[in-house]
C-alpha cells in the first residue's frame, strides 16, 4: 500500500518533470530566437508582435485552450475505470469539437481584426501580424486535443517532443521570415511615407508566420504518434469486456460541460494581459502620450520583460498539467488521501524552482538584458527588477488553478479569477492616473492579479481538500536560500565584471555559481529531505551526489 502511494506520487512528478523540461527547453528556444527577432524588428516591432499575440491568445483560449485539460480529465477518469471504448469516443468527439471551434475562432479573428487592432488596442499596424495567425487557431485546436489525450493516459512524452519540435521550427522560420518581410515592409513603407513602422509591422508578421509553421510541424508529429498508438490501443480495446459505452451525444455533452468552466477560468485568468494593454494604451493616449512612446514601452514589456518572466513559469504550467489527470484519477477512484498528498509535493517542487529564478532575475536584471538583447537601458532593467516577484505569484496561481480543476472544483478558479481581475483593474487605473507610473502600473497591477489568485485559490483548496498550506519548507527555506544565493551572485558578478570587463562571462559564471550556491543552501537548511529527493526524476543519483558532498546525512 505504502509503495503504491509513493509510486503514484512519484509517477505524476516524473511525468510533470518531463513536460516541465520540454516546456523549459521550448521557452529557452523561444527566448533565444527572440534575440535576433528583436534585433530585426526592434521595440516597435515587438509592440506589434506582442499586441497580435495577445489578441490571438484570447481567441485561442476561448476556442481551444481548455481542450487539452478537459480531454485529459475525461480520458484519465475513464482509463482509471477501464473504459477504453469510451476513451476512443472521447478522442473522436474532441477532434471534431476542436476543428469546429478553431474554425469559428479563425473566422472571428479574420473579420474582426481591423476593429480590434484599431479601435480597442490603438495599434492599427499590428493587423498584418494578426491576420497571419488566423489559420493557426485551427491547427492548435486539433493539436491541443491530441496533447490532452496523451496527458490523460499519463504519458507526457508525445506532448514534450511535439513542443520542442514546434519551437525549433518556429525559431528558424520566424527569424528568416521576419528578416525577409522587414525588408519588404521598408520598401512598402517608403511608398506610403512611413518606412520604419511598416518595416517593423511586416517584420512582426514574419515572426507570427513562424508560429504557424511550428504548430503545423507539431501537429504532423502528433498525428503520426497518435496513428501508431491507436493501432495497439484498438487491439486492447477489442479485448475489453463488453461494458456500457456512452453515446457520442452524451460524450459531447460531457465534453462541453467540462470545457466551459475550464474555458471561463482560463479566459479570465489569461485575458488580464490583453485588458491591461488595452487599458494602458487608452489611458496613455488620453494622458497625451504619443503612440510611438507608449508603443515602445509596451514593446519592451511584451518583447523582453514577459519573455524572460515566462521562462520559469513553464515549470509551473507543466506540473499543473500533470497534476490534473493524476488528481482526477485519484478522485474518480475514491482515493482522496492520495490526492491530498500530491498537493504539497507539487507545491514544493514549483516553489523550489520559482524562488531562485525570481531572485536571480531581480539581481541580474541589467546583465541578463545586456547579454540577451544588448539592452542596457534603465527602463527595461527596472521593469524586470520590479516585476521579478511575478514569477512567484504566477507559478503558484497557475499550479493552484490546476489543483482545483483536478479536484473537480471547476467553478472556484472562475470565481477567484473574476474577483482578482476586477480588483487589479482598480489598481491599474489608480496607479496610472494617481501616480502616473505608465508601464510600471501594468507590471505592478499584473503582480497584484497573480497574488490575489494565490490567496483566493489557497482558501478554496483548503475548503475542499482540508489541506492546510505548510509555510516553512515550501516558502521560507527556499526564500532564505534564494536570498543568500542572490547576495553571492551579485558579489561574484561585480568582481568578475571588474576583473574581466566582460558582461557575458560575468553573467554566465554568476548564474552557474548561483545554481550551486542555492542547491547547497537548500540542502543545508533541510529544504528537501532524502525521501523527497528520491521522488524526483533521477532522485537516486541526486541523493548519491549530495551525500558525496556531505550535504545529506
Amino acid at each position: 500500500m505504502g509503495n503504491n502511494k509513493k509510486k503514484n506520487s512519484t509517477s505524476f512528478l516524473v511525468q510533470g518533470s518531463i513536460l516541465a523540461m520540454a516546456s523549459l527547453i521550448s521557452r529557452v528556444i523561444g527566448l533565444v530566437y527572440r534575440i535576433p527577432l528583436t534585433a530585426i524588428i526592434g521595440d516597435a516591432g515587438n509592440n506589434y508582435y506582442g499586441t497580435a499575440f495577445k489578441i490571438y491568445n484570447i481567441l485561442l483560449i476561448i476556442s481551444s485552450y481548455s481542450l487539452p485539460l478537459a480531454v485529459s480529465k475525461l480520458v484519465s477518469a475513464n482509463i482509471s475505470q477501464g473504459k477504453k471504448r469510451n476513451v476512443y469516443r472521447i478522442l473522436k468527439s474532441a477532434l471534431v469539437f476542436g476543428a469546429v471551434s478553431g474554425t469559428i475562432a479563425a473566422l472571428v479573428l479574420y473579420f474582426g481584426s481591423e476593429f480590434i487592432t484599431t479601435m480597442l488596442m490603438r495599434t492599427p499596424l499590428s493587423i498584418f501580424a494578426v491576420k497571419t495567425l488566423v489559420p493557426v487557431l485551427v491547427i492548435v485546436a486539433v493539436l491541443g486535443v491530441m496533447r490532452g489525450f496523451f496527458q490523460g493516459l499519463g504519458t507526457m512524452m508525445p506532448s514534450a517532443v511535439s513542443q520542442i519540435l514546434e519551437q525549433i521550427a518556429n525559431a528558424i522560420v520566424s527569424v528568416w521570415a521576419a528578416y525577409v518581410l522587414f525588408a519588404m515592409g521598408s520598401r512598402a513603407g517608403a511608398l506610403l511615407g512611413d518606412p520604419e513602422n511598416y518595416a517593423a509591422a511586416y517584420g512582426a508578421a514574419g515572426g507570427t508566420i513562424g508560429t504557424g509553421v511550428g504548430a503545423l510541424v507539431a501537429l504532423l508529429f502528433s498525428t503520426f504518434v497518435l496513428v501508431v498508438f491507436l493501432g495497439s490501443f484498438k487491439k486492447s480495446m477489442r479485448k475489453e469486456r463488453r461494458t456500457q459505452v456512452d453515446s457520442y451525444g452524451s460524450i459531447m455533452h460531457l465534453l462541453i460541460i467540462t470545457i466551459i468552466p475550464v474555458l471561463l477560468s482560463s479566459t479570465i485568468y489569461n485575458c488580464n494581459t490583453l485588458i491591461d494593454e488595452a487599458v494602458f494604451k487608452n489611458i496613455a493616449y488620453f494622458q497625451g502620450y504619443a503612440e510611438s512612446e507608449y508603443g515602445a514601452w509596451n514593446g519592451i514589456y511584451s518583447g523582453k520583460y514577459q519573455v524572460l518572466i515566462n521562462v520559469p513559469l513553464a515549470i509551473a504550467s507543466s506540473i499543473a498539467a500533470s497534476c490534473v489527470p493524476a488528481l482526477t484519477a485519484a478522485y474518480a477512484s475514491g482515493k482522496r488521501g492520495e490526492a491530498k498528498r500530491q498537493i504539497p509535493t507539487a507545491t514544493r517542487f514549483v516553489m523550489v524552482i520559482a524562488f531562485p529564478c525570481a531572485v536571480g532575475m531581480a539581481v541580474l536584471a541589467s546583465p541578463i538584458l545586456q547579454l540577451l538583447f544588448g539592452d542596457s537601458s534603465r527602463l527595461a532593467a527596472q521593469m524586470l527588477q520590479v516585476g521579478a516577484p511575478a514569477i512567484l505569484v504566477f507559478s503558484l496561481s497557475t499550479l493552484s488553478n490546476g489543483l482545483l480543476q483536478g479536484m473537480n472544483r471547476m467553478k472556484e478558479p472562475i470565481k477567484n479569477a473574476v474577483i482578482a481581475l476586477v480588483l487589479h483593474l482598480f489598481v491599474l487605473v489608480g496607479l496610472m492616473f494617481g501616480l502616473d507610473l505608465n508601464i510600471f502600473a501594468v507590471v505592478i497591477a499584473n503582480m497584484v492579479f497573480g497574488l490575489l489568485m494565490c490567496i483566493l485559490n489557497a482558501r478554496s483548496i483548503h475548503r475542499y481538500s482540508g489541506y492546510r498550506q505548510e509555510v516553512k519548507k515550501p516558502f521560507l527555506v527556499p526564500a532564505i536560500s534564494a536570498a543568500g544565493m542572490g547576495l553571492v551572485v551579485w558579489l561574484v558578478y561585480k568582481l568578475l565584471l571588474y576583473l574581466l570587463r566582460s558582461n557575458t562571462v560575468a553573467t554566465i559564471v554568476s548564474i552557474l555559481m548561483g545554481v550551486v550556491i542555492y542547491a547547497v543552501l537548500l540542502l543545508a537548511l533541510n529544504g528537501l529531505s532524502e525521501q523527497e529527493i528520491l521522488r524526483f526524476p533521477k532522485g537516486r543519483k541526486l541523493v548519491a551526489l549530495a551525500k558525496r558532498l556531505h550535504l545529506l546525512r
